[in-house]
């Protein structure tokens, strides 16, 4: 309630009860990550009950392993890993089977490497700790020279800048976690190495198919995927900033201004952004962070991001609700700067698929900083005036009247919204009155509160038709007199 920045939390399957849970929650915790790269469909089935016993308003975001280059694991002998030296050279080889790999032959679980690299490239290997450069191509392996040394260990991620890779937008176990995830009735599905629209379209499909309501979550952390954010942008729901990959592919000084374009289109298109690691990462092992890390969750705060998010800090650091609690400081801290954190009200408007609701938003947000507006409060059946709204970054809060339990969960992720579910009520007055008292009641408004209510004349599901602006007391008493009179006709 006093901060408008969400917070997303990794939850681990070795750590996942119900008052852990529970204590995150009330640290400022907004959502539930989790990794499938490292839990069963049965273990993370466990996280997302103990989640629903703490609140069904919490959203869980499941998290796929997505199109990515991985070395195979090791042949007899070499368990530990294969040594390399600067100098030294090393062939590697894609592969379509689960080959073990040696000092004869380094395996990549991608077939397609030796006609997709071409010579001169760059390899990547463990985020970038291990650097080989392709000198030479013969007999279908690439021959690479070790530009630093170290050892190469099993199963490590590998990525090669610039270099674009026909890989299958949707894996196997991907797949498998998907489908899970319609059947647990998850809210979102964070795709990870999105690097063009017809990523998101695969997984669109199998939600298709089934029938679910599950949005998708472009996780952008390759060049490839920046380059097309555009296209991405017209098909999926959000957008997260995976800078440890997006660090690997692209250079470090080149970080910030990616992060900053990125954070600036998803505003301008109404898509939630995130940003996500290590926000906090010294708080794995410390119970205090960096002044760095400080700064720099400060910073993403600044641009005005939908949500930051913790990984390690909480699904295995040492310090987790000390982490939570600090990001919701600083969120708090930032967000009460007025003179730099102001509202976004001349912001372009660009994807825009219903021009009134957005018109609206923007006029609630300017009512709210030219009067002395105590809250937003808007009734939404998919969650898109909410998104609206969120847009504009205002600083007065937005209470939003959910019809379904899937919307509440969504707008977990968008700014400044503070979403209740609702059964749909009968008529506009209903809807009005239902939410003061319920706000009155937990003393979040007061009678003579002045209030902006953006609703629909003609059913939550056209959008946004109409916008009033009224103290408390008196919306009530039109509202009441409204109701009873349509009661008895």
């Amino acid at each position: 309630m006093d901060k408008r920045t969400k917070i997303i939390a990794t939850i681990s399957d070795k750590r996942c009860e119900v008052e852990f849970i529970r204590s995150l929650y009330e640290a400022g915790m907004n959502a539930v990550r989790i990794n499938t790269a490292h839990v069963t469909t049965r273990s993370a089935a466990t996280i997302v009950e103990n989640v629903r016993r703490v609140s069904e308003k919490i959203a869980i975001i499941i998290d796929t392993k997505g199109p990515e280059i991985r070395l195979t694991g090791m042949a007899a002998g070499f368990e530990s890993g294969i040594p390399i030296e600067k100098g030294q050279l090393v062939r590697m080889k894609g592969t379509a089977e689960d080959r073990p790999s040696s000092d004869q032959t380094i395996y990549l679980n991608d077939p397609t490497i030796y006609d997709a690299v071409p010579t001169g490239s760059i390899i990547l290997i463990d985020d970038g700790e291990l650097e080989l450069q392709v000198v030479d191509k013969a007999d279908d392996e690439l021959v690479c020279e070790v530009h630093n040394g170290g050892v190469i260990k099993p199963r490590k991620s590998v990525n090669i800048p610039g270099v674009p890779i026909d890989l299958p937008s949707v894996t196997d176990k991907d797949h498998e976690f998907i489908n899970w995830a319609i059947d647990m009735d998850i809210d979102f599905i964070a795709h990870s190495f999105v690097r063009k629209k017809s990523d998101v379209l695969a997984v669109k499909k199998i939600l298709k198919d089934r029938n679910s309501s599950i949005k998708i979550i472009s996780k952008i952390e390759n060049s490839e995927g920046v380059d097309n954010i555009d296209e991405i942008l017209d098909e999926t729901y959000g957008i997260m900033v995976a800078r440890g990959d997006l660090g690997v592919e692209i250079p470090a000084e080149r970080i910030p201004v990616t992060q900053r374009l990125l954070v600036k289109k998803c505003i301008e298109s109404k898509k939630p952004v995130i940003i996500a690691t290590q926000m906090l990462h010294t708080m794995i092992e410390h119970p205090r962070p960096t002044r760095a890390e400080i700064s720099d969750v400060a910073n993403a705060i600044y641009q005005r991001v939908d949500a930051v998010m913790l990984s390690g800090e909480t699904a295995n650091g040492l310090y987790p609700v000390e982490a939570v609690a600090t990001m919701a400081r600083v969120a708090r801290e930032i967000e009460n700067d007025e003179v730099n954190n102001g509202p976004n009200i001349d912001m372009n408007l660009v994807r825009i698929n219903n021009e009134i609701t957005a018109q609206l938003a923007r006029s609630a947000v300017r009512a709210s900083i030219n009067l002395r507006v105590k809250a937003i409060v808007i009734d939404t059946l998919s969650g898109r005036t909410g998104r609206y709204v969120a847009a504009f970054r205002g600083q007065m809060p937005v209470y939003a009247v959910c019809y379904r339990k899937s919307t509440m969960r969504q707008l977990a992720l968008s700014y400044g919204v503070h979403a209740i579910y609702c059964e749909p009520s009968v008529s506009r007055e209903g809807f009005l009155l239902n939410i003061l008292y319920y706000l009155e009641d937990r003393k979040w408004l007061s009678k003579e509160d002045l209030i902006v209510v953006l609703g629909g004349s003609f059913g939550a599901a056209t959008g946004a038709s109409f916008l009033e602006i009224g103290n408390v007391l008196n919306l009530e008493h039109k509202a009441l007199s409204q109701y009873n009179a349509y009661r008895k006709d």
